[in-house]
């Protein structure tokens, strides 16, 4: 099969044949349909979180697919199965990591990967879902809808009328919109760099939005809220000076939540008092998704025309692009960008 390794950080994927295994315990053999590009795999292109002693490995932690072998104890998918590849571990086996081959050498992979046309996922990372779903919409229930809608149901419960801040409306912070105005939340306030992306966020539901290129986000984040500060502010975004603007533009009563890994070297300051008397602060992992029972109840939306999915991809590339695809999510100028593993 046909994969995207990891092999020096720093520098493009190779894109070359490797050699599956046999299935172990636990473990599922999906065909892979589409692929999801999330900010994850570009920290681990970029280092950001440093030293990475698993090189060399694969990538790819969302995805969709058909499932063509299961290994021995599984129960939970059957060969010819639908279903969503994803990171948060649901119900099933968290089996070992399978391990494949190149050239006589051994290639890592963990219980997830999904830049390859086959990959071996552990049972409880994988969810079935009915074949009526287009997998290239399923594929980003694997991380992106997940986790946005997570941190707006789960991480911040909000509530109608509920004021949010969102910096950075790519995959995640988009759903975060999205999840915000599916609970009527008001305002919806979506900052980011790129003026193409605060017009996404519009048609998902932002009532206002910044670009903070070009304008100081504090000065309409005080207005909105008469200088009370917001009840959830979310970044996305994983950079300190943002990081430490979330915060200082949460209310006392109010919850910050950060979704964006930071870089290993990068602190910020913050004054705990207001911690005290309600304030909270927040590190969200993957929206505390439940795959089981989540990805179901969201597919309903979707299905019921609540839930915009589709709508959220605006690149398409096949794997042989792969480090075109990653370059251009790393320059924000895809929406949501997917990978087709179907050879020309």
């Amino acid at each position: 099969m046909k994969a995207a390794i990891l092999v020096e950080q720093n520098a493009p994927l190779a894109v070359a044949e490797v050699g599956t295994p046999l299935l172990d315990v636990g473990q599922v053999m999906v065909k892979v349909a589409y692929s999801g590009i999330c900010g994850k795999q570009l920290e681990e292109i970029d280092g950001k979180r440093g030293h990475d002693p698993y090189i060399p490995h694969l990538l790819g932690h969302e995805g969709a697919g058909v499932v063509t072998d299961v290994g021995p104890g599984v129960r939970k998918v059957k060969s010819g199965d639908h279903v969503v590849l994803h990171w948060m571990k649901g119900s099933g086996i968290d089996s070992s990591p399978p391990r494949f081959g190149r050239d006589g050498s051994e290639v890592s992979a963990g219980w997830v990967t999904t830049f390859s046309e086959y990959t071996v996922v552990s049972e409880n990372r994988v969810t079935p879902i009915p074949e009526d779903i287009p997998l290239d919409a399923a594929s980003l229930l694997g991380c992106a809808v997940t986790t946005g809608l997570g941190i707006a149901f789960n991480n911040a419960s909000l509530r109608p009328a509920e004021s949010i801040a969102v910096f950075g409306v790519g995959g995640v912070g988009l759903n975060v919109i999205q999840g915000a105005a599916l609970v009527n939340a008001y305002p919806i306030v979506a900052l980011d760099l790129f003026d193409h992306k605060l017009e996404q966020a519009t048609t998902f539901g932002a009532t206002h939005t910044a670009n903070t290129r070009n304008s100081d986000p504090w000065s309409l984040l005080s207005e909105l809220s008469s200088g009370r500060g917001f009840d959830v502010v979310v970044d996305v975004t994983g950079n300190s000076a943002v990081r430490q603007t979330a915060y200082n533009a949460t209310s006392n009563t109010g919850k910050t939540i950060f979704a964006g890994v930071p870089d290993h070297r990068e602190q910020i300051t913050i004054d705990s008092f207001p911690l005290h008397f309600g304030r909270q602060m927040i590190g969200s992992h993957g929206g505390e998704t439940w795959p089981d029972l989540d990805i179901p109840r969201y597919i309903q939306l979707y299905k019921l025309g609540r839930l915009k999915l589709a709508e959220q991809i605006t690149h398409r590339y096949q794997l042989d692009q792969i480090n075109d695809a990653v370059g251009a999510v790393r320059k924000g100028e895809v929406g949501r960008a997917v990978i087709s593993m179907a050879r020309d």
